[in-house]
């Protein structure tokens, strides 16, 4: 009682300024006995403190009490006794998912898995635009909670990865865009040897680009991506590789009537775009990836995947198995890649390509 009665005349004596000072870090640790829970009426009707702001100041009182009076308490067998633990507690887990995905295929299939596994989850798309580096600064600093990316052994150990492959491994079939004035000099390319004579573009933040540049292919790069368009046309590399699923509507944003795609190479190497999940909601990890697991088991997964990305035009119009396929090694793949599970990827690897 006389903690009570205590902390009615702080309130009274200065305000309110001291309550809300400790509603987010006290709120969740008082536990009161019946007794005591009477008597916090009675000062909340005689104070006017809501009951959520006579918790926390209480409980900032009970605190400093026990501290200074435990071996009392804990020999004591009075029902108005309070207790203060805080060992146990933990913050709510947000339902609001700040992620930087537009509106496209990976979205809807990240909202796809989270309905399967948690309705409750809210997606908050940010507008800013923001390059890979950042991207994965944010999601350090808690601000971004997912995102998705191409991966690298790098990545993976840096950010929570969600290890179902978003593109079934279509991202990794490369097509090419060149100046139109080269296209009988691709059309030539047989072998990887002549393929290295032929200088690509990438962005520097891209795993693309160590990718290339690990198979000995030259490569020249740019840390702003819009910027790689007009480098191609002046003549300061011979192409830009972009996953097959995506080529057409890129070039079609940055429309050039000197630049066209390739229609004889298929450049493919092995690298899976997942979710990534900032390392402060592993829970959310956990959820899209129970989602997408129950997509995958169920069909849902494919079916989507197929409608969404016209996966069967697509196939008749780039014309796969009759270019030449140039495949490269993926030195930085994680050996955690699910590369065994069949269901997780195209058969494009299998191809045999023109000869």
């Amino acid at each position: 009682m006389a903690i009570h009665l205590t902390a009615a005349m702080r309130v009274i004596a200065t305000g309110m300024t001291s309550v809300i000072r400790h509603v987010f870090t006290l709120t969740t640790t008082l536990i009161i006995t019946k007794r005591a829970a009477c008597w916090s009426l009675f000062i909340m009707a005689l104070t006017g403190l809501s009951a959520s702001s006579f918790a926390v100041f209480a409980a900032d009182i009970a605190s400093s009490h026990f501290a200074a009076n435990s071996n009392s308490n804990s020999n004591s067998g009075s029902s108005d006794v309070i207790t203060s633990d805080v060992s146990h507690i933990q913050a709510p887990i947000s339902k609001t998912i700040v992620t930087t995905i537009q509106q496209t295929w990976q979205l809807n299939l990240l909202k796809e898995a989270l309905r399967r596994s948690d309705s409750g989850y809210q997606v908050q798309q940010m507008s800013t635009q923001m390059n890979q580096k950042r991207k994965v600064e944010e999601a350090l600093a808690g601000t971004v909670d997912v995102f998705w990316s191409m991966t690298s052994k790098e990545l993976e150990e840096t950010v929570l990865p969600v290890r179902i492959p978003l593109f079934k491994g279509l991202l990794g079939n490369r097509l090419l865009i060149i100046r139109k004035a080269d296209e009988t000099r691709f059309a030539k390319v047989k072998t990887m040897a002549d393929f290295r004579q032929l200088k690509a573009g990438q962005n520097r933040y891209w795993p693309d680009a160590t990718i290339l540049e690990a198979n000995g292919l030259p490569v020249v790069t740019s840390y702003q991506y819009t910027n790689l368009y007009p480098m191609l046309e002046g003549g300061r590399f011979d192409y830009l590789a972009l996953g097959a699923q995506e080529i057409g509507e890129e070039l079609a944003s940055h429309p050039d009537p000197a630049l066209k795609v390739d229609s004889h190479i298929l450049l493919q190497y092995r690298s899976p775009a997942y979710f990534f999940v900032s390392p402060k909601r592993p829970e959310l990890a956990a959820a899209i990836l129970a989602g997408l697991e129950s997509m995958v088991s169920d069909g849902s997964f494919d079916e989507m995947f197929n409608r969404e990305l016209k996966i069967e035009q697509l196939y008749r119009e780039a014309k796969f198995e009759q270019r030449v396929i140039i495949r490269l090694d993926t030195p930085d793949l994680s050996p955690l890649t699910p590369i065994e599970r069949k269901e997780l990827w195209l058969d494009l690897f299998s191809m045999q390509g023109a000869k």
